[in-house]
């Protein structure tokens, strides 16, 4: 390993650790709320309401919905951590020390990517421990469920940096888990299947890309689609690489951090 080498393993492994370490330190409010949140999901639509409701492709509705659960945990996380930390990096100015240090661009964006990811799919695993207190979940294709959180978790991590590179306060950080990720992922499949949808519906549901995580997520889980998983993977996929690109850009330009 030449000197050059090793100092971008040194660097990418620091960033790594800070973020790791963050949201363990501080894991009352970074781990422990998400469980809370989704073990009142689990107790009212699982147990108070899908007790109402007739199974769906043959599962009871809590054994189906804890997939989209524990995707919207991770997906919900991965974005919150990155905007957060790299916002407050931003806020303080320590952001200005690692563009003027010689880091590459592309360690500092894998390091607070991976960060993220990380956090969300603590978070998903946790749920998905939770979920075996309510119900009985078998997992039928375990590569297709730890491929799609991963790449959901650093898509999502993605998404959180680009939010705080433009962000300008605080309130920005909130406006786009607010305004545009809450109502996708609620609309995304993760309480029903979109065949319960009228047809014109599910015409427009497919546009949702959360929808397309969401189901082959629930694949992964269950066995049972409403869409094409493959479609779903290559969706994930293209989005990850488009979202990648453009944040190596931004951070190489320093839009939104250097004054």
């Amino acid at each position: 390993m030449n000197t050059e080498h090793f100092k971008t393993v040194v660097a990418f492994r620091t960033v790594l650790r800070k973020e790791i370490t963050r949201f363990l330190r501080i894991w009352s409010q970074t781990l422990f709320p998400p469980v809370i949140t989704m073990t009142l999901y689990f107790i009212i639509f699982g147990k108070l309401i899908g007790t109402q409701i007739n199974k769906i492709d043959g599962y009871t509705y809590m054994q189906y919905i804890v997939p989209g659960l524990v995707m919207m945990s991770i997906m919900t996380n991965s974005y919150a951590n990155t905007a957060g930390s790299f916002f407050g990096a931003k806020f303080s100015k320590s952001i200005e020390e690692m563009l003027v240090s010689s880091m590459p661009s592309y360690v500092i964006l894998f390091g607070y990517m991976c960060g993220g990811a990380l956090r969300g799919l603590s978070v998903g695993v946790i749920v998905v421990f939770i979920s075996l207190f309510f119900t009985e979940i078998h997992i039928q294709h375990l590569g297709i469920v730890i491929l799609m959180a991963v790449l959901s978790a650093l898509l999502f991590s993605l998404g959180g940096l680009i939010n705080a590179i433009f962000a300008k306060n605080f309130d920005d950080i909130s406006f786009i888990p607010t305004f545009v990720l809450t109502p996708l992922t609620y609309l995304g499949g993760v309480f029903y299947s979109i065949k319960q949808l009228p047809p014109q519906w599910q015409a427009i549901s497919i546009l949702n890309p959360i929808l397309n995580m969401v189901d082959t997520f629930r694949f992964g889980m269950l066995g049972v689609s409403d869409l094409n998983i493959y479609f779903g993977f290559s969706l994930v996929c293209v989005l990850y690489i488009c979202l990648l690109i453009w944040c190596l850009i931004l951070l190489k330009k320093g839009v939104g951090l250097r004054t």
